[in-house]
């Protein structure tokens, strides 16, 4: 009898944001799949919690998922983990529930954490329709993206590094017009959690004078119809 593959989102921040259910099936797989083991015990150990854990990044996934399947289809059962949010979402994942779907595995997504919902709501911006971008590729195929993102009319939801959150905001502007609305979420659910909202122009210039930290939440408006 094969056995079960769970999804399992962790905390972006805080960790009370786990949920129960999470927390009980963490306890009960056979083993864990972790993007950075590391990071994975930190959030073990504060729960107490014992699992074997194994390494599942994008580095390796490709070598390790036939592996993983193998295990699965003898009866195990595993939980699939990324350092902070929801597995598959900007993160490792698709692959792995690609092939247990096709060897007709079971999977189970559970809800929880994820950071583009919050700032997606905190923005202000329409969130009806709106369209996630993830992130930009770094060089090849960024300026043609934005390019063609110029004629979206939803509201786009982009995750950005600090390193280059005040170069993507020029190029928005650059391609959407300096004009465009758009709202920037850092450090969601932390101490220093801080949502900035105004034109792409402005927001630049907020981000030239504060020097970016944390993690990035990019809100752009869509073009009008």
């Amino acid at each position: 009898m094969a056995g079960k593959l769970y999804i399992i989102p962790t905390p972006i921040g805080n960790l009370e944001d786990i949920t129960l259910r999470a927390l009980r099936l963490l306890k009960e797989v056979d083993f864990i799949l972790a993007e950075d083991t590391r990071q994975t015990n930190k959030l073990l150990n504060h729960f107490e919690i014992k699992k074997s854990l194994r390494p599942f990044h994008k580095f390796n996934e490709h070598k390790t998922v036939h592996k993983v399947v193998e295990d699965l289809q003898t009866g195990q059962q595993a939980a699939l983990v990324s350092d902070a949010g929801t597995p598959a979402i900007s993160d490792p994942g698709y692959l792995v529930v690609k092939e247990a779907l096709n060897q007709q595995i079971e999977i189970e997504c559970l809800p929880g954490a994820t950071a583009f919902v919050p700032a997606l709501v905190l923005s202000g911006l329409p969130n009806d329709k709106f369209c996630f971008e993830g992130f930009l590729p770094q060089k090849k195929g960024r300026q043609k993206r934005l390019k063609q993102l110029a004629s979206e009319t939803r509201t786009m939801v982009f995750y950005e590094s600090p390193y280059r959150i005040v170069k993507a905001l020029q190029q928005m502007a650059e391609h959407f017009g300096s004009d465009r609305q758009a709202s920037v979420s850092r450090e969601i659910t932390k101490m220093f959690e801080e949502t900035v909202r105004g034109t792409l122009t402005e927001l630049t210039t907020h981000f030239e004078e504060h020097p970016p930290k944390g993690e990035f939440v990019m809100v752009v408006e869509g073009a009008g119809e």
